[in-house]
């Protein structure tokens, strides 16, 4: 069993290539029960967030070009166009990797949180679905520990950056006072709830909550003392939002350009300052061509995040040296598993030899053995036929000069030496 996983993020590959290959919530079960149906995939996890689409599987043979060959074709895209944004790691590199990723060491922003709950849903639907089994179950199992003890024991955590933070850090930027300032939030997630917060927190001076749910929308709103509103009231309101900010899980575009520029006209054209977190998009491309509107993505948010990161990097190398540990701690339990099939191949072939030798001193008590006859033959040829392999093959180990076989052989049968008595 091989351990795969066939992705892609925002350092290979730019907004629009993964806005393609993303999996929606509505799609994703359907998505895992169809890929653990492709030949040589046993078990598999589908992480997809707004900077990454990663399929973590566990194959046999063949199963590298299957995944790869299944991701492109239920996207419905050419593999030469998706190829060049791809990375494969393999085995020990998945573990590490997945560990980087959950403890928020390949995230844009350095130590985010939210990846690790965004790693944990993605592996509670897959095992919903049922589509993990021993070694993805404990591959996850592994990561979400060795995820906490970085957050426990680095600082990796302290700061409060995330894409989020980036989108109101570059906010305080534009507007030097929030205090002043409408805030339209389109979404009601865990980052428009994290944006809230940092407005909130910075003295916005209102905060504007849309949602396709109103009553999740007014929940959010109301913690924040803001006003809900439903996504199809966006229109009427947007001429009095100066920051945007979109997270919905939306698979086309809320906010067109046609509606920005209504508002715009309503607003006299005072500038309005709009971030799409969203990957697919929330806000359509077009809506960054309009005077006035200053439109940016995730990845514009990176040179933004860059800022914030300092404070980090050496936490991150103290977290580095705890995932090499536990990386070397899962691979040790994946290559005991090829001794639990070695003892259990070892262990029948020692049974069915003792159930033909005690088979035969069995028919000797009914020819008229006596039972210390039949004992004594079921030792002998018990311990002989036993004997008989292993003895043989280090008599020819010797005579070979197979020094490290007899070493091996002496640790596995912890032997004792006799000592030697003569004068």
């Amino acid at each position: 069993m091989t351990l795969l996983t066939l992705g892609l993020n925002h350092k290979t590959a730019p907004v629009e290539m993964r806005e393609r290959l993303t999996f929606g919530p509505d799609v994703i079960a359907g998505a895992l029960r169809n890929l653990t149906e492709q030949q040589g995939v046993r078990e598999a996890v589908i992480l997809s967030t707004c900077n990454r689409t990663e399929v973590y599987c566990a194959v046999s043979d063949n199963g590298e070009h299957a995944v790869t060959e299944w991701l492109t074709r239920f996207h419905g895209l050419p593999s030469s166009q998706v190829m060049p944004y791809l990375y494969t790691h393999v085995d020990e590199d998945v573990v590490r990797h997945l560990l980087r990723v959950a403890s928020g060491l390949d995230s844009m922003v350095l130590g985010e949180p939210q990846i690790l709950g965004q790693v944990k849903a993605a592996f509670q639907t897959a095992t919903q679905v049922g589509c993990t089994r021993k070694m993805l179950s404990r591959l996850f199992q592994h990561t979400f520990s060795a995820a906490k003890q970085v957050r426990t024991d680095t600082a990796i955590g302290n700061s409060p950056v995330s894409v989020a933070f980036a989108a109101v850090n570059l906010a305080r930027q534009i507007f030097s006072d929030l205090s002043t300032q409408t805030a339209l939030l389109i979404g009601a997630g865990e980052t428009i709830e994290l944006a809230a917060r940092h407005l909130h927190q910075h003295g916005i001076g209102r905060i504007i909550v849309a949602n396709r749910t109103v009553e999740r929308a007014h929940a959010l709103a109301s913690e924040f003392e803001g006003y809900a509103i439903a996504l199809t009231e966006i229109a009427n309101h947007l001429p009095e939002a100066d920051i945007v900010v979109a997270s919905t899980a939306s698979p086309l575009p809320v906010l067109g350009k046609g509606t920005v520029e209504s508002a715009l006209k309503k607003r006299r054209h005072r500038p309005i300052f709009m971030v799409d977190i969203a990957v697919p998009r929330d806000i359509e491309a077009e809506v960054g061509e309009l005077s006035d509107i200053y439109l940016y993505t995730v990845d514009d948010l990176e040179e933004v995040v860059q800022e914030n990161m300092r404070s980090r990097e050496e936490a991150a190398e103290q977290a580095e040296e705890i995932i090499d540990l536990h990386v070397a701690e899962f691979m040790a339990w994946v290559r005991s598993l090829n001794a639990v099939s070695m003892i259990q191949d070892y262990r029948g072939q020692a049974e069915r030899t003792r159930d033909e030798v005690l088979a035969r001193a069995m028919r000797q008590l009914r020819g008229g053995k006596t039972a210390e006859e039949a004992l004594q033959y079921l030792a002998h040829t018990l311990t002989n036929k036993l004997l008989h392999t292993p003895s043989t093959r280090l008599r020819q180990a010797c005579a070979d000069g197979q020094l490290e076989l007899l070493e091996a052989a002496n640790t596995l049968f912890q032997l004792e030496k006799k000592n030697d008595t003569r004068s």
